[in-house]
C-alpha cells in the first residue's frame, strides 16, 4: 500500500526512527524498507514530521505479523537483546525458564538466551550468565551504523548506552584526535573514526582490546584507529606495564607517532617519553565508578583546547557537584575548566543517577 516515508540514508536510520518514534510517529503496521542506500520510514501523518526530514510517499508492505514472547506467556516479559543473544535478569529460576523458553517459541531471532548470574566485578568489570538456551556468547551487535564483534562473557557491553555513545559522536568533528581511555571493544571508538577523527582506544582487558582491532577492521577505520592493551595511568606514564599496543592492521607503522617498537611486559620503565602527551582534542572517560581516578592521566593527554566526558554515578541530590569538584582539582590552575553540558544518561539505581559532564579544558 502507498504510505509516506521518511527518507534517510542508512548510517542515520537509527537515530532518525527513534526519533519519530518518540514523537509517535512511526507506522507500526508497515515495514521499513531499504532500498539503494536509502532507508525509508513509514510515518502516520506526513504533516506533522519536523521539516528536517525529508518525506516520499511510496509502496510498504504491511509488516507480518510475528510471535512474541509475550504471546506465549500470562505477562509481558522484560528483556534486552544484543546481537542475537536474549538478556533476562530473573532472581526466579523457574521463570527465567519460561522466559527463555517462550523467546527461543517465538519469532525473535535468537540463538542464546541467558540470565544474569552475577553483578559487574573485578577490574575488568564482567559478569558472569547463566545459560538458558543455545551455547554461545559471542554475537555481532549492530548500532547507528556501526558493528561491534563481542563475547559478553569476557568483555563488559551495554546496548542501553546506544543513545548516549551517539550524542557523543555527533560532536566529533572530522580531524579530531580523541582518546578513550576505558575503550572495550570500540563503542566509542568507531563511531569517532568514522566521522574522520584519530582515535586511541586504551583498556586493561585484553580480549577487549582484541575485538576493538578486529571491529576497527569490519567498519573499515582501521587506518584511523590505535588499540592498546594496559592501564592507562601506564600508558600515559611511558610505563612499560602496558600489555600491548597495536596500530590496526592496515597502517603503515613505520613512521609517525606509531613507529616505535610495541612495548612488552617488564619490570622496567620505557625509555622513550609518553607519546599522548598534550595529544588529545577530545577525551572518553566512561568508567562511572571510578574515573576520578585517573583524571591526572587525563589531563596528561589533554590539549590545548580539549573536550572531556566526564561519565560518574551520584546521588539524585547532587548527581553533577562531585565529578565537577574532582575534574577542577586536577586540571587548574593549569586549565580554565568549563563544564559545557551536565547531561543525565539514566537512572542507575534508587535515588542514584549515571551522569555525563561535558567540560572544556583550555590553556
Amino acid at each position: 500500500m502507498e504510505a509516506p516515508c521518511v527518507r534517510v540514508q542508512r548510517e542515520d536510520g537509527e537515530a532518525t526512527r527513534r526519533s519519530l518514534a518518540a514523537d509517535d510517529l512511526v507506522d507500526e503496521d508497515l515495514e521499513i524498507e531499504f532500498d539503494e542506500g536509502y532507508l525509508y520510514i513509514p510515518v502516520t501523518d506526513a504533516a506533522t514530521v519536523p521539516e528536517k526530514y525529508y518525506v516520499v510517499v511510496r509502496d510498504v508492505p504491511e509488516r507480518a505479523t510475528q510471535q512474541t514472547p509475550a504471546d506465549l506467556l500470562d505477562f509481558d516479559p522484560s528483556y534486552e537483546r544484543l546481537g542475537d543473544i536474549v538478556i533476562v535478569d530473573e532472581d526466579d529460576p523457574e521463570r527465567a525458564a519460561d522466559i527463555a523458553d517462550a523467546v527461543v517459541e517465538s519469532d525473535v531471532p535468537v540463538e542464546t538466551v541467558v540470565d544474569r548470574a552475577s553483578k559487574i566485578q573485578g577490574e575488568l568489570r564482567i559478569r558472569d550468565w547463566e545459560l538458558l538456551a543455545g551455547e554461545r556468547t559471542e554475537t555481532t551487535h549492530r548500532e547507528y551504523g556501526c558493528e561491534y564483534a563481542l563475547d559478553i562473557a569476557e568483555m563488559y557491553f551495554s546496548p542501553r548506552l546506544a543513545t548516549e555513545r551517539h550524542r557523543v559522536a555527533e560532536q566529533v568533528e572530522e580531524g579530531e584526535r580523541v582518546f578513550d581511555m576505558f575503550a572495550g571493544v570500540g563503542p566509542f571508538v568507531i563511531p569517532a573514526a568514522k566521522r574522520g577523527a584519530e582515535v586511541v582506544g586504551v583498556d586493561l582487558n585484553e580480549r577487549a582490546v582484541e575485538y576493538l582491532r578486529e571491529n576497527a577492521e569490519r567498519n573499515g577505520v582501521a587506518d584511523r584507529v590505535t588499540a592498546i592493551a594496559g592501564d592507562v595511568r601506564d600508558v600515559v606514564s611511558g610505563s612499560s606495564r602496558v600489555a600491548g599496543r597495536e596500530r590496526s592492521e592496515g597502517i603503515d607503522e613505520t613512521s609517525g607517532p606509531q613507529a616505535r617498537e610495541r612495548p612488552e611486559r617488564s619490570d622496567g620503565v620505557r625509555d622513550d617519553a609518553p607519546e599522548y602527551e598534550n595529544w588529545a582534542d577530545r577525551i572518553v572517560m566512561n568508567l562511572p565508578h571510578s574515573a576520578d581516578e585517573f583524571l591526572d592521566a587525563a589531563v596528561t593527554v589533554a590539549g590545548d583546547d580539549c573536550v572531556v566526558h566526564y561519565y560518574d554515578i551520584q546521588h539524585e541530590d547532587d548527581p553533577f557537584g562531585p565529578g565537577e569538584a574532582a575534574i577542577r582539582a586536577a586540571a587548574e590552575p593549569e586549565y580554565e575548566v568549563a563544564v559545557e553540558t551536565r547531561h543525565t544518561v539514566r537512572s542507575y539505581a534508587p535515588h542514584e543517577l549515571n551522569v555525563c559532564l561535558d567540560v572544556r579544558l583550555t590553556r
